[in-house]
């Protein structure tokens, strides 16, 4: 097994999230990387959220911020260049999670925070989330990606982010503020450049192996990494047709929440656009496959139930 370091040197969001994609689409299968990169005033949404009830699109953009629609699932993020996100790129046969947890776990202790995961994305300290999570399978390798939380903007990540109200009385809290803290609260000398040697560290730590440093700027030239750029800068690609869509159906369940929206004529579904921050895409795919009469008959292997009736319910009962 090798080890591959990559440490983006710019931040624009499009390109980062291009490389990262770039990385996950090569036919490895003994590399495990580990991908460090800085987004400036930029709100994420996972792949089946609707930009517009999850973030005030018109402020960030007149404030020169980005929206960025990434391809795993999950819920809306702030990224700003006081804090660091990193991506696991490992091949289907190496993947494992809790390694790649231990890897953020390790480095975060170097400078006394003590962490704990939380569900299925969520890294804790001292009850507050600093890192959420997610994650993608690819044909060749697999995805682990999170932000780290280490010296964001709050105003800006209340200002920009538009939580549900159902998710934050679910969660008991009265704001996002409320439930996540910057590492730097809790330790000033943390900050997004004086981490990247301890993940580093403990990277190779984690996995018993020397890591390779690659040069971000060698892959930013690659015809592929430029095609990928363009495409999630895209408008089509970053809000779809929800400009079109009014939100008809919505509801806060144990596995997330869910936005419908649709198109019915002559009483028959033609059009549904489904905006959640759940994980499994795969249930979500399938639910609206189901919804606009698509001949999917079988559900995918794994395809939790609940979720798919669930949505269902939102539309039959």
């Amino acid at each position: 097994m090798k080890l591959q370091f990559v440490v983006s040197d710019q931040t624009n969001p499009y390109w980062n999230i291009a490389v990262e994609n770039y990385l996950v689409s090569l036919p490895e299968t003994d590399t495990v990387t580990l991908y460090l990169w800085k987004n400036r005033r930029t709100v994420v949404i996972g792949q089946n959220q609707n930009p517009f009830t999850e973030c005030n699109v018109e402020a960030l953009e007149a404030d020169g911020g980005f929206l960025m629609r990434r391809r795993t699932g999950g819920g809306a993020v702030y990224h700003d260049d006081g804090n660091i996100n990193f991506s696991f790129v490992v091949p289907n046969a190496l993947y494992d999670q809790s390694r790649q947890f231990r890897v953020i776990q390790r480095a975060v202790l170097d400078f006394g925070i003590v962490a704990e995961l939380s569900g299925r994305n969520d890294i804790l300290t001292e009850g507050r989330k600093f890192s959420g999570n997610a994650f993608s399978k690819g044909r060749y390798q697999d995805l682990h990606h999170g932000t780290l939380l280490i010296k964001g903007n709050m105003e800006d990540l209340q200002r920009y982010l538009k939580p549900k109200p159902a998710k934050l009385q679910k969660h008991g809290v009265a704001s996002v503020r409320s439930r996540v803290v910057n590492l730097s609260e809790l330790n000033p000398e943390i900050t997004s450049d004086s981490i990247v040697p301890h993940l580093r560290s403990a990277f190779e730590s984690e996995y018993s192996e020397c890591s390779e440093y690659s040069e971000y700027s060698e892959i930013i030239k690659k015809p592929e990494v430029r095609a990928l750029y363009e495409e999630f800068a895209s408008p089509e690609w970053k809000y779809g047709r929800w400009k079109s869509f009014t939100a008809q159906r919505s509801a806060q369940f144990d596995w997330g929440g869910v936005e419908l929206s649709l198109t019915i004529e002559d009483d028959i579904i033609r059009d549904v656009q489904l905006a959640s921050d759940a994980l499994d895409l795969a249930a979500l795919d399938f639910a609206r496959h189901l919804l606009t009469g698509a001949n999917t008959s079988t559900p995918p292997p794994h395809t939790p139930s609940t979720i798919v009736d669930d949505i269902l319910s939102l539309v039959y009962d």
